[in-house]
């Protein structure tokens, strides 16, 4: 029977499921709705129905779990300390222990971003890179930083969380405070941003649809959040001299939106330091 690892990533809209060889190579995959709202119980139980549906697929066996989450988790305990208002009864969830139990295999648990940034340097788009800003762009936005080859969590655990830093409009996030970075960048906030503009409500989606149909109001909200990602990186790369960036998510996907006034940005104000900032995307 094949041994096999699975990861498992919890959004505040979609939770993705992954079956990998011991060597990190992908063998299948599966995403499914997030019972955001039905509490911390009901949203592992729906993962590791999806977990346990691909290990029967492939008739195979499990070593671990490695779980990210959405928030401020305590890799330590396997807890969730802190999220947004996209969840419901997920903060202070025994994240780990509840995976063990179920499944009888060791489980870790970290940051949704942290585990994507260090999974992109092990064996994706920036490997071998040293210092590098992740972000993801999903329901919100969230952030990770990797400094010398190591990732850096903070003293709470809440480094590198780029998209709650304030300064980008007056709009309320998720988090309860205002004008952050995921106002204008997270999915989110750019159907919000689009339906203050135009009095339509649409999904993210469908305003990237728009704006590539020629809407100049869904193309001004691309716009500004690829400016608010240009802000980030450039704040990152003044206060600590990063200058590779790695951009995911589902937002990602609309790159050729956001690239334009993410370029226009970071000429229009280069780092201090006069390197060329390197951004990638990935979905």
């Amino acid at each position: 029977m094949t041994r096999v690892l699975a990861g498992v990533d919890v959004g505040g809209t979609n939770t993705k499921v992954v079956l990998t060889t011991p060597d990190l190579e992908v063998i299948d995959r599966l995403d499914l709705p997030t019972p955001a709202h039905a509490g911390g119980a009901a949203i592992v139980t729906a993962a590791l129905g999806a977990v346990t549906g691909l290990l029967e697929t492939h008739r195979a066996s499990l070593a671990g779990v490695g779980v990210g989450a959405a928030g401020v988790v305590d890799r330590t305990t396997g807890t969730v300390l802190v999220t947004g208002n996209s969840f419901t009864g997920w903060a202070g969830y025994g994240v780990t222990r509840a995976v063990t139990d179920a499944l009888g295999v060791p489980a870790t648990l970290d940051n949704d971003v942290n585990a994507f940034l260090l999974g992109e340097i092990a064996t994706g788009a920036v490997v071998g890179e040293s210092d590098v800003l992740g972000m993801t762009l999903g329901t919100g936005v969230g952030g990770a930083l990797v400094l010398d080859g190591r990732l850096f969590a903070g003293p709470r655990g809440a480094a590198g969380e780029i998209g709650h830093v304030p300064g980008f409009g007056d709009a309320r996030c998720t988090c309860g405070q205002t004008g952050h970075l995921e106002t204008i960048a997270g999915a989110r906030g750019i159907a919000d941003r689009y339906a203050e503009r135009s009095g339509r409500m649409l999904s993210a989606r469908d305003v990237a649809v728009a704006a590539r149909g020629g809407d100049a109001d869904a193309a001004a909200v691309f716009a500004t959040a690829g400016w608010g990602l240009a802000r980030a990186a450039l704040l990152t790369a003044g206060i600590l001299d990063v200058t590779t960036v790695l951009i995911g998510g589902g937002i990602a996907r609309s790159w050729d939106l956001l690239e334009p006034a993410i370029s226009a940005a970071i000429a229009a104000e280069p780092p201090v330091s006069g390197a060329t900032i390197d951004r990638k995307s990935v979905v």
